[in-house]
């Protein structure tokens, strides 16, 4: 037979993200069908031809439908795989020279990889096609005749045809998507647990204050509207399968195209969108005119801050649905915390009487807004485990009945306000006179909030200590959380001017791999000294903080001497050396980016580059081969490193004696070495002090903003003992 009776019961498989199973179960339903046993990202059901044909139509939610044609039992190995694939009668669903290609899913302890089961499959339709004497068929992957799906897990194989061609989340409306995009079954199935399709029946408004390129107000337009959301597909899987019945789709694909028409014109639901960002409003309204909705939608330029009740709107409470930012990098969550509290407050203060569903995979940012979730469905955003947020939007009279002075902060965040404020307080006459700019404010005073906070002009730079593991990760979560709403509002700088990173324990180099790729650095200054700084692209900034008042005593030290400096990082300790009058210098480090990082701040600072020269290459190796002399030697290593570009490790406290005498060396008669390191518990060899000068100067080398921490460096003079006269 070349095509099944309408009526014939058909085995077939509906396919969804994962979460939406029951969802799917009850559209297949409505839609016809005989739903079955779920499974994990599917529905099994039975429908006849045209009830499939209505699923490939008219489903919101399916990913695809698959005309299953075998299920069988122990299938582990590539010759039982091919057997029961060649058990098929191919020649009754695949028309004579056309093209195949096979999606192969699930493994086997034989067949481990997609490609080697897919190449498997084809073989066995070959097999059966060649027994009949019938032409075998080409491979076309991207836009074959017909597409087959295969499915193997624990030995159970499901194979059949898929109807639906590609996805059926791919609408056809959507080309330009934007950041994050959200798929269109997902927005959907968003939209059908916040109950707008009960609120739609009753001409209710949508609003989404972050609609990016606008899926979910084109989604809820389309349930509004009586659309079929793959009703502009042009092909569907079932047209290259010889079971096809072309007479029975265009009936059902004009009923659809009349419903369209007259749900477009008779919708009583009105769609506004804002976003700041003019590309994503771009895109939102060439996606709603390709859907063909674009008189329904409203889209305006705006940011979180202006949202109000647009103008006109019916009385009728309505839907505000929206998938904001999730903060999936920790860089990006002090301006997600201010974004999430300030769509609360709007949407409290705009909204009263309306739901609020929000749709996030971080559902402490969620905690942020201010109401409470009176129900939360988890769900997955591609790879990310989300949540979705249904809130009711106070009334007006239910939130007069409230206390309005209710505490926007918890007592923990209170106490950290206050800290802030005090420190603040602390260092005021500090840095009125030394006119530093870049400072750090505040360092784990409280054990609860366990960050380091630095000021770099207009700017924040935020280091979460990572908790140890007794302390529960939630609840570290919420204090950090707490902080980042605070930092803003005491410090009165813009959220976005915010950076936070995690500082865990770190070994070789790590301190210094790229974090992101932002390149976005900005000029402080240091007393004379103008640097750049990155506060985004690594875990340090381009500008140790703690070792201020070194590179200070370094610049009053080096007028008409000749400096060196050994693990130079961006060389700041150079430029005040060079500014405080140096008559040449070199700065010797490993890492290519800093040392260009270095000849910027020279430029910045108009260092003549003849006598201010970088050298890339390892320390040690370079102090044992340079034959030069240097009046001021300044050494920082770090405490730690196995960077792949030296020979051997180094470690600060097993190997300082050598690297101290290799400097010194160096280091001119009358001349000083300056031998810095953040090895907390350093203790510095006692043969050096019988052979050198050596002062210990580290309580001297830490200004007020450091003085709470006096290990965190430790600093030492070093000279050579004059020979008695």
């Amino acid at each position: 037979m070349n095509a099944p009776r309408h009526d014939a019961p058909l085995d077939l498989l509906a396919t969804c993200p994962q979460g939406l199973e029951l969802l799917l179960a009850e559209e297949i339903a409505e839609l016809g069908g005989e739903p079955g046993k779920t499974t994990v990202g599917g529905v099994n059901l039975s429908a006849d031809l045209v009830a499939a044909y209505r699923l490939c139509l008219w489903s919101r939610l399916a990913n695809r439908v698959v005309l299953c044609l075998a299920r069988e039992e122990g299938i582990e190995t590539p010759e039982q795989l091919r057997a029961a694939v060649t058990g098929i009668d191919w020649a009754r669903h695949l028309t004579p020279g056309s093209t195949l290609a096979v999606d192969f899913h699930g493994r086997s302890d034989a067949i481990r990889h997609t490609r080697f089961g897919a190449q498997t499959v084809k073989d066995g339709v070959v097999d059966r096609l060649q027994a009949a004497g019938l032409p075998r068929p080409s491979v076309e992957l991207k836009q074959p005749d017909l597409r087959l799906y295969a499915h193997l897990h624990r030995g159970r194989l499901t194979l059949g045809i898929d109807l639906s061609g590609q996805s059926l989340h791919r609408r056809g409306y959507r080309r330009d998507v934007g950041h994050a995009p959200l798929k269109e079954n997902l927005a959907a199935a968003l939209l059908v647990r916040a109950g707008w399709p009960a609120l739609a029946r009753q001409g209710a408004p949508l609003v989404d204050p972050l609609c990016g390129a606008g899926t979910l107000l084109i989604e809820a337009a389309m349930m509004a509207a009586d659309m079929a959301p793959n009703l502009m597909r042009e092909r569907f899987g079932f047209h290259g399968w010889m079971g096809h019945d072309e007479a029975a789709w265009r009936e059902l694909k004009r009923e659809a195209e009349a419903r369209a028409g007259i749900g477009r014109r008779r919708c009583r639901s009105h769609f506004y969108g804002f976003d700041q960002s003019p590309a994503a409003l771009a895109a939102a309204k060439a996606n709603a005119m390709r859907a063909g909705i674009p008189a329904l939608i409203t889209l305006e330029g705006a940011g979180l801050g202006e949202l109000a009740r647009p103008a006109g709107l019916p009385g009728l409470p309505g839907l505000v649905v929206t998938n904001p930012p999730y903060g999936e990098r920790l860089g990006e969550l002090p301006e997600l915390v201010t974004l999430y509290a300030r769509l609360g407050e709007r949407v409290k203060a705009a909204f009263p009487g309306w739901q609020l569903a929000v749709f996030t995979a971080n559902p402490d940012l969620g905690h942020r807004i201010g109401l409470r979730a009176h129900k939360q469905y988890a769900l997955r955003n591609g790879p990310l485990e989300a949540k979705l947020l249904l809130m009711a939007v106070p009334e007006e009279g239910e939130r007069a009945g409230e206390s309005q002075e209710a505490p926007r902060r918890s007592d923990g965040a209170q106490m950290l306000a206050n800290r802030l404020e005090k420190n603040r307080r602390r260092l005021k006459k500090w840095l009125k006179k030394s006119g530093e700019t870049c400072y750090r404010l505040y360092d784990a005073d409280m054990p609860e909030y366990a960050l380091a906070i630095d000021v770099y002009g207009d700017r924040v730079h935020v280091q979460e200590y990572a908790a140890p593991k007794s302390v529960d990760a939630a609840q570290a979560q919420k204090r950090l959380f707490e902080a980042l709403a605070v930092i803003p509002e005491v410090l009165e700088v813009d959220p976005a001017r915010v950076v936070v990173k995690r500082r865990e324990r770190q070994s070789g180099r790590a301190q210094y791999q790229k974090q992101a790729a932002t390149g976005e650095r900005f000029e402080v200054c240091e007393g004379p000294a103008r640097l750049w700084v990155n506060l985004r692209d690594y875990l340090d900034t381009g500008l140790f903080l703690d070792h201020r008042p070194v590179r200070r005593m370094l610049r009053e030290m080096a007028a008409g001497k000749r400096f060196l400096n050994l693990f130079c990082y961006t060389a700041t300790a150079t430029v005040q050396a060079a500014l405080g009058g140096a008559s040449e210098s070199v700065s010797v480090d490993l890492s290519n980016t800093y040392l260009e990082w270095a000849r910027d701040n020279f430029a910045l600072n108009r260092l003549d580059p003849g006598r201010h020269r970088v050298v890339r290459d390892d320390c040690l190796r370079w102090l044992q081969t340079a034959g030069a002399q240097f009046d001021l030697i300044f050494m920082d290593p770090p405490t730690f490193s196995n960077s792949k570009k030296m020979a051997d490790t180094l470690d600060v406290q097993r190997d300082h004696g050598r690297l101290v005498r290799l400097a010194m060396a160096r280091l001119a008669p009358g001349g000083t070495l300056v031998f810095s390191n953040n090895q907390r518990r350093f203790k510095l060899d006692a043969d050096l002090a019988e052979h050198y000068a050596v002062e210990e100067i580290s309580a001297k080398t830490f200004d007020p903003d450091f003085n709470r921490n006096p290990d965190l460096h430790h600093v030492f003079v070093i000279r050579h003992r004059e020979e008695a006269a």
